[in-house]
Parts: C-alpha cells; sequence; structure tokens
C-alpha cells in the first residue's frame, strides 16, 4: 500500500467546537433546517463544548442526533464539575448522569473529551481510579487534554494507553509531546485553539500545511479527528476547510504539503 491510497482510506474527520456558523463563511454551507443541519453538509465532525458547561436534557441530544447524517460523529466534553471541581475524585454520582444523556446521541456519539484544569498534576492513583469509572460507564473513544507537564512523563503516558484514552494533539501547547496526540494511538485527536491569540487568531498557511503533514503521516488506521477551537473571531471554520482543501489536494496530487495552502 503507497501512502496516498493509505490515507484516502483512513478515516480523518475536521470540524470545529461548537456549529455557530457566522455570516462571513454562510455561502459556503448548504440549505438545512438548523444550524447544526447547515453546519453538516459541509463538515462531518463537530466538539460540543456546551456539555462543559451545563447538562442537556438526553432528548436533546437525540435531537440533534436527527438533525445529520447517518456518518456524522459528535465529540462530547465532559463536565467541568468532574474536570476542574471535583478534579476527578469521587465522580462517579457525576458520570452517570453525563453518561446516561449524552448517549442519547447514539451512533453519532464518536467519543468523549475530558480537559483538565492547568493546575491538575498527574496523580496516578487519582486518575487510574477516575480511568476505571469512566470505562464501566463508557468503552468507546475517549481522549483527555492534560494542561500540567505531569501529564507527559511516561508513567502518566502508560496509564492512558491502559485505559484506552488517547492524549489530545494541542496548539499551544505546553510543550513538544503535548503538540502531537499521545497515549492510545486509537482515536488521534488534535484540538487547536488559535495562536498567538488563543481562542481569538487565525492560522496561518504554513501552520496549515504543517498541520496537514502530521495528520497525514499518522492517518493511517484508527480514526483521526481535528478540530479548531478559535471560535471567538469566527476563525474556526475558515480553518478547518483550509485543512480540508490541503488534504484532499494531498490526496489527488495536486498541491504538495509544505508548498501551499488552500482556504478561506
Amino acid at each position: 500500500m503507497n501512502e496516498s491510497s493509505s490515507v484516502q482510506r483512513a478515516r480523518v474527520r475536521i470540524g470545529c467546537a461548537g456549529w455557530s456558523i457566522s455570516a462571513a463563511h454562510r455561502d459556503a454551507f448548504g440549505a438545512g433546517d438548523s444550524m447544526l443541519a447547515r453546519y453538516a453538509t459541509v463538515f462531518d465532525a463537530v466538539e460540543i463544548n456546551s456539555s462543559f458547561y451545563r447538562p442537556h436534557q438526553r432528548k436533546t441530544y437525540e435531537r440533534w442526533a436527527a438533525s445529520v447524517p447517518a456518518d456524522f460523529r459528535f465529540s462530547a466534553k465532559l463536565p467541568k464539575s468532574i474536570s476542574h471541581e471535583a478534579r476527578l475524585h469521587r465522580t462517579g454520582p457525576l458520570l452517570e448522569p453525563f453518561i446516561e444523556e449524552v448517549t442519547g446521541l447514539g451512533a453519532n456519539l464518536g467519543g468523549l473529551l475530558l480537559q483538565l484544569p492547568p493546575s491538575l498534576a498527574f496523580d496516578a492513583r487519582t486518575a487510574a481510579t477516575f480511568f476505571r469509572m469512566l470505562r464501566a460507564r463508557w468503552n468507546g473513544g475517549c481522549v483527555c487534554e492534560p494542561r500540567h507537564a505531569s501529564w507527559f512523563a511516561p508513567a502518566a503516558t502508560e496509564l492512558l494507553r491502559k485505559h484506552a484514552i488517547g492524549r489530545v494533539g494541542a496548539d499551544p501547547a505546553l510543550n513538544q509531546d503535548a503538540r502531537v496526540p499521545g497515549g492510545d494511538g486509537s482515536w488521534r485527536y488534535w484540538r487547536w485553539h488559535g495562536s498567538p491569540q488563543m481562542y481569538y487568531s487565525a492560522y496561518s498557511p504554513s501552520a496549515l500545511a504543517e498541520l496537514a503533514e502530521q495528520v497525514a503521516a499518522t492517518a493511517d488506521d484508527g480514526e483521526t479527528w481535528v478540530i479548531f477551537d478559535n471560535t471567538a473571531a469566527g476563525h474556526a471554520i475558515g480553518d478547518a476547510r483550509g485543512l480540508q482543501s490541503l488534504l484532499a489536494a494531498r490526496r489527488a496530487g495536486i498541491v504538495p504539503i509544505g508548498h501551499g495552502a488552500a482556504g478561506d
């Protein structure tokens, strides 16, 4: 199998954190009965961040799933009550209702995202206990975005792999290891938050080209997601479409990665 055919068969999902569509990008999307339905005419994945701040009824998740194509996937962020307030301690009573609610997405639920606060250092006992509780309730895809340097030590990586938890590849990155996905490799997940100003800055063509190279080099099996979280000034959609164009051009053999970029 050559590299091009491998990438073509691998599933790479590209999307944004949330499905808001700014006026500047509305013409790029097809018709739909809702903003989410319109979003799904261009992208095949979305990250639900609102679940971090507040619970949603199961019927809300069911409605969202009914408004997208069968092959569309959602990731859902675990509540801050678990990650930031309880700090992974004694979270069983908090996990139960969240899992019950979010599984209303059915087959459209691609996986769960756990983002940890920057102050939360790796503690093997706490992490192992939490991951066991999580895995007792959810055996699908799961990724963790740690933001403390201790989570990039070999012991933390080994624990993530033991529980089949991926580690997010983030930008801006805490260190070099944080730039690329790690932990369990069955679900590789990039979260790009905007740089130099998080949530606000757009990415340059060269930055997107570099990301496309990384994605293409690792997307040989399993599933790869790239989520743009630089939504505050509406740049996520343009960057996500730009990455789509770069990877499509690469598959077609039209534009060598690193020698140009496409996008809005």
